[in-house]
């Protein structure tokens, strides 16, 4: 028994020594954690559970047999942030490059199916030259059983990647089906083919940072929803994030204590918007005066800016904020944008959090190069998620709600639950200077005219009210009552029960 024990820790020993000392160092010396320090941050202390660790690759070609590690170069398990259970991947770069093999991915697969079976999310940590090209076929195939249990949980469990590495070539496409994507500055990446491909193929010359790093995908390809400075302040930052997300689609998000009333006032929203009508102002901060204490998390921040997503609380239960923004394009709808927010939306519903959107939208981006884009496509995508939803959803028009952009952003004719609007809203189907050069074209030599047109326009629907008359708003709400409004309908919302009718799946417009 003795011997039996010793040789246990021995392995274990070998296990966590990881690709030993010099590659380990060579991790450090490049800003980096290792697989298990990152668990270590990652979990509550002393509640990592962890699986197979003495799995061995079974490889025997180009000389594979005369070289192993206990693990094979992915640390999974499962354990507690913050007092519930998550299961997680972390794959080892100190070991084979953190290459995937075929042992490899049946450990992942194995944590994967496990998280689904129990209802607990699954975060994979990211850092990996590849498949391991010594295996062929047996590692490519790896990553299509990887892939399947990704689209599997999709809906089922909140799934996080956490890219803190290389990640290239076919493993991108685990990530990429994945909820969420977070990314640390300088030292992940992301690409498809690498820049000496790029550089053979197109002649283009490129560096990997360029192509695939941190900030290209936060800020240009949108892949990847925010980036951080460091492993450490990723891993605190994915902990706070844990807290908003319910641990399955059988759960309601964890509800936390708060001393923010639900009835407290916010008289500086009554001076929010501004008296000219074309002058910006940053919705962020309408956002964090009308949720629990200001805590807002946001999700792609630096990716189509006219749109601001992300999560809040209202009364101590998580809430999606979808919201336009005047500070940039006016807070017009782009492609970006609409993809942006029918993503976002989309999870939300899978995962019980009731949406609340701030609308101030003057309408769609026009322009040759967004309609050659496909507006109207990736526009559709929007409208397809929030009328799909069946989660409560609240909307707040603050300012302008213009043409096909008023009905896609939260409207009643979209299932709305409760839409309210500030005494500021102007609701209709264009601005008063497009709308009269239509109606009145006859008059368009007449300056004078024109600006009576225009006067009467604005006192129709430069406001709330022909609107309300509709009752395709259910009341026109004081600024100052906002957060109290919202949490009272949520609160009413909070036994909805609506189904849509059945199906296989529908058919989004990808």
């Amino acid at each position: 028994m003795y011997e039996i024990i010793r040789q246990l820790e021995e392995q274990r020993a070998r296990a966590r020594a990881g690709g030993g000392r010099k590659r380990v160092d060579a991790q450090h010396g490049r800003g980096k954690l290792t697989a298990r320090e990152r668990i270590d941050l990652l979990f509550d202390p002393d509640s990592f559970e962890e699986w197979d660790m003495f799995v061995e690759h079974r490889s025997t070609d180009f000389g594979m047999e005369k070289k192993s590690v206990p693990g094979d170069g992915v640390v999974t398990g499962h354990g507690t942030i913050n007092g519930r259970t998550v299961f997680v991947f972390s794959q080892d770069f100190t070991v084979f490059g953190g290459s995937l093999s075929e042992t490899h991915a049946e450990k992942i697969c194995k944590i994967m199916d496990q998280a689904m079976r129990v209802g607990a999310p699954v975060i994979g940590i990211n850092d990996s030259g590849g498949a391991r090209i010594q295996e062929g076929v047996s590692s490519l195939a790896g990553y299509g059983d990887v892939f399947q249990r990704n689209v599997m949980a999709s809906g089922v469990v909140p799934q996080i990647s956490m890219v803190m590495g290389p990640c290239a070539g076919g493993a991108v496409y685990s990530p990429a089906t994945t909820d969420f994507i977070f990314m640390v500055k300088d030292t992940s990446y992301m690409f498809v083919t690498g820049p000496d491909v790029v550089r053979t193929v197109t002649h283009e010359e490129v560096t990997q940072e360029q192509l695939g790093g941190a900030n290209t995908h936060t800020t240009k390809s949108g892949v990847a929803d925010t980036a951080f400075d460091n492993d450490v302040d990723a891993i605190e930052q994915v902990r706070r994030f844990m807290d908003f997300l319910p641990s399955s689609n059988r759960e309601m998000s964890p509800l936390m204590p708060t001393d923010d009333p639900a009835g407290r006032e916010e008289p500086s929203l009554n001076t929010a918007i501004p008296e000219n009508p074309n002058e910006p102002y940053e919705v962020r901060e309408i956002v964090r005066k009308i949720i629990d204490e200001g805590d807002f998390f946001e999700i792609q921040e630096s990716f189509a800016r006219n749109m601001v997503i992300g999560y809040g609380r209202m009364e101590g239960a998580t809430v999606g904020i979808v919201a336009n923004n005047p500070n940039v394009l006016a807070g017009c709808l782009d492609i970006d944008s609409s993809v942006k927010a029918a993503r976002f939306i989309r999870f939300c519903d899978c995962f019980n959090i009731p949406i609340v959107m701030l609308v101030d939208v003057p309408g769609f981006l026009p322009g040759t190069q967004q309609e050659y884009g496909g507006l109207i496509r990736h526009g559709a995508k929007l409208l397809y998620a929030f009328a799909e939803a069946t989660v409560p959803k609240v909307t707040i028009i603050t300012r302008k709600a213009y043409g096909g952009a008023y009905i896609v952003m939260g409207s009643k004719h979209l299932r709305g639950d409760v839409n309210y609007a500030w005494p500021s809203a102007e609701i209709a189907v264009m601005g008063s200077k497009g709308a009269v050069e239509i109606i009145f074209r006859e008059d368009l030599d007449d300056a004078e005219r024109i600006q009576e047109h225009e006067r009467e326009y604005q006192e129709q629907f430069a406001n709330p009210f022909r609107v309300g008359s509709r009752g395709h708003i259910d009341d026109v709400i004081m600024p100052h009552n906002t957060r109290f409004r919202i949490c009272r309908a949520l609160r009413m919302l909070k036994g909805k029960q609506q189904e849509n009718p059945w199906k296989k799946h529908g058919n989004i417009p990808l």
